[in-house]
C-alpha cells in the first residue's frame, strides 16, 4: 500500500503507484482520486503535464523540458499532489490545535461548518472561524481536533482557527491568548492499528 513514485523512468516522467483500492481518472481538465473514504477533486495543469492511468499506476510526463528547474519542481510538486489525495481518500488527514487561556476563560464550540470562540479576551461578541467543506471539526477538552481526506482543507481550516484569535491591540508577549496549531495536517493512525 505504497504511494511513494519509483524512480523516474525517463527524465521528465514520474510513475506514481496507487495503494490497493484507490483509483484515479482526468476528466475536464479535473483529476479525481476515489477511495474508500471518498474522492477528492483538483484542477490538473494539462498544458504542462501529461496525466495516464494504467491500472494501479499513474504515469506524469512533462511536456516542457524536464532540464529546466521549474518543469522539474511542477513534476514533483504533482507527484506529492497525487500521493496526498490518494493518502487522504485511504486513510485521511488530522491536525491538532490547542485552545490556550490563560487571562479569559474560552468557550470554543462547532457550529454548523464554523468554530465560535467566546470569551477570547473577554470580548463581548463571539469570534468566527470557518471550517472549509469536507472537514469535521471536533473539541476534545482543550484540544481542537481537525479532521478530512484533503490534506489542503484540514490546514486550511486549522489556519483559518489561529488567524481568527490573533492578538491585535494588547502586548502578544503577556497575552498569550488563542487557538494555536499544535500538529500539522498528518496522516491518520488507521482504525484497529
Amino acid at each position: 500500500m505504497s504511494s511513494e513514485s519509483s524512480a523516474a523512468v525517463v527524465p521528465g516522467e514520474v510513475q506514481i503507484a496507487l495503494p490497493e483500492g484507490v483509483h484515479a481518472r482526468l476528466e475536464n481538465e479535473t483529476l479525481t482520486v476515489q477511495g474508500p473514504h471518498g474522492e477528492i477533486h483538483r484542477a490538473f495543469p494539462v498544458g504542462a503535464l501529461r496525466f495516464n492511468v494504467q491500472g494501479p499506476t499513474v504515469t506524469l510526463t512533462l511536456l516542457v523540458g524536464s532540464e529546466r528547474k521549474k518543469a522539474r519542481s511542477l513534476l514533483n510538486t504533482w507527484e506529492r499532489h497525487i500521493a496526498n489525495m490518494a493518502q487522504g481518500v485511504v486513510s485521511g488527514f488530522e491536525a491538532r490545535m490547542k485552545v490556550v487561556a490563560a487571562h479569559f476563560p474560552m468557550k470554543v464550540a462547532v457550529k454548523e461548518h464554523s468554530l465560535v470562540i467566546e470569551n477570547f479576551l473577554g470580548e463581548k461578541y463571539p469570534r468566527t472561524a470557518s471550517i472549509l467543506p469536507g472537514v469535521e471539526a471536533k473539541v476534545d477538552g482543550e484540544f481542537v481536533i481537525l479532521t478530512g481526506t484533503d490534506i489542503e482543507r484540514v490546514g486550511q481550516s486549522a489556519a483559518n482557527i489561529e488567524r481568527t484569535t490573533k492578538i491585535r491591540d494588547y502586548d502578544p508577549r503577556v497575552f498569550q491568548d488563542g487557538i494555536y496549531i499544535v500538529e500539522r495536517a498528518r496522516p491518520r493512525a488507521t482504525e484497529g492499528a
